[in-house]
C-alpha cells in the first residue's frame, strides 16, 4: 500500500526566475528588488522550507534556480528579454515559478507560457483586473496585462479572485473577454470553481489586505488574507505548471514581513505543482 506521508513523495525540481523589472508601474516604484528579497526569506533561518501538507522543498535540487533576467528600462526590449528567458527556462523540462518585479511582466511571461501549453488556464490573485486597454498612455502598463494577453488568445480561460477596484471600462473589458471575476464581496464563490490543466498561477501580492502585507505599492483596504489565499491554493486539483508571485515592493515592506508572506506562497504553489492534481491531503498531521 502506497505510503500516505507526503513526506516520501519524490521531489521534482521546480525552476526559479527572478524578472526585476519595474519600468511599468504607474504609482511608484520598488518592484525590480523583490526577486532577491524574497529569496532571502526563502532560505531564511527564521522558517525552514517544509510545506503545510509535509512536502520537504530542503531537499537537494528541489529548486533550479536560473538566476536573475539582465533588463532594460525600455519596455519593449525587456518583455522581448523576458519572454526569451522564461521559454529558454522552461525548455528545461521543469515546472517554473517567476519571481517578478510589476505585474507588466506577467504578458511575455505568458507568452513564452503559450507556446509550450496553448490551452492554459490563468488563476489571477489581485485587488485589481489589470484588464485598462490602456493607463496613462501606456498599452503595456501593469494595469493592462490581461488585456494584452486574452485579446492575444493566449489563455483559454482567466479567473480573478479578490478583485475590489473594477470600475466600468475594466467591467466591458472583463464582458468583452469573457473574464470570470471574483470580487472580494463574493470570495464565497472561489469554492464552487472547477479548473482544467495546465494552470499557471498569476499572484499580485496587493490581492492581500494591506494588514497582511505592507510591502506593496497600492494599498487597497478590504483584501483577503493570507490563509485565504492559502486556502484556494492547496484546495486546487488541477495540474499547476507555472506560476508567478509579482508587485511586492521592498522599498515599503516592514522587516520584510511580505518578504516572508511571498516565500510562503512560493513554497505552497510549489506544493501545488508537485501534488499534480490533487488537493492538499488531511493526513500531514
Amino acid at each position: 500500500m502506497p505510503d500516505p506521508n507526503p513526506a516520501a513523495l519524490a521531489v521534482k525540481a521546480i525552476s526559479l526566475l527572478g524578472i526585476p523589472f519595474d519600468a511599468n508601474s504607474s504609482y511608484l516604484r520598488g518592484p525590480a528588488q523583490a526577486p532577491q528579497a524574497i529569496r532571502g526569506r526563502l532560505y531564511s533561518g527564521s522558517s525552514n522550507l517544509w510545506t503545510e501538507d509535509g512536502i520537504d522543498l530542503g531537499r537537494p535540487d528541489s529548486f533550479h534556480d536560473a538566476g536573475d533576467v539582465a533588463l532594460p528600462d525600455d519596455a519593449k526590449a525587456a518583455f522581448l528579454a523576458i519572454e526569451a528567458a522564461v521559454k529558454q527556462t522552461l525548455d528545461l523540462g521543469h515546472p517554473l515559478i517567476c519571481l517578478s518585479g510589476d505585474h507588466s511582466v506577467t504578458y511575455p511571461t505568458i507568452k513564452a507560457f503559450h507556446a509550450r501549453y496553448p490551452d492554459l488556464t490563468i488563476l489571477h490573485f489581485d485587488a485589481h483586473p489589470d484588464l485598462y486597454d490602456v493607463l496613462d498612455g501606456n498599452r503595456l502598463s501593469h494595469a493592462c496585462p490581461f488585456a494584452r494577453i486574452m485579446e492575444e488568445h493566449l489563455a483559454r480561460r482567466l479567473v480573478q479572485v479578490g478583485i475590489r477596484t473594477i470600475n466600468q471600462h475594466q467591467l466591458s473589458q472583463a464582458t468583452r473577454f469573457g473574464v470570470e471575476v471574483i470580487t472580494m464581496r463574493n470570495l464565497d464563490r472561489f469554492s464552487s470553481l472547477k479548473f482544467e490543466g495546465p494552470l499557471f498561477i498569476s499572484l499580485d501580492l496587493d490581492v492581500l489586505d494591506p494588514a497582511f502585507a505592507p510591502g506593496i505599492s497600492h494599498y487597497e483596504p478590504g483584501g483577503m488574507s493570507v490563509r485565504e489565499v492559502l486556502d484556494c491554493i492547496q484546495g486546487l486539483k488541477v495540474p499547476v505548471v507555472g506560476a508567478d508571485i509579482v508587485e511586492y515592493n521592498p522599498t515599503r515592506d516592514l522587516h520584510g514581513q511580505t518578504a516572508m508572506v511571498c516565500a510562503k506562497f512560493l513554497k505552497e504553489i510549489a506544493a501545488a505543482v508537485l501534488r499534480k492534481d490533487n488537493v492538499a491531503p488531511s493526513v500531514w498531521p
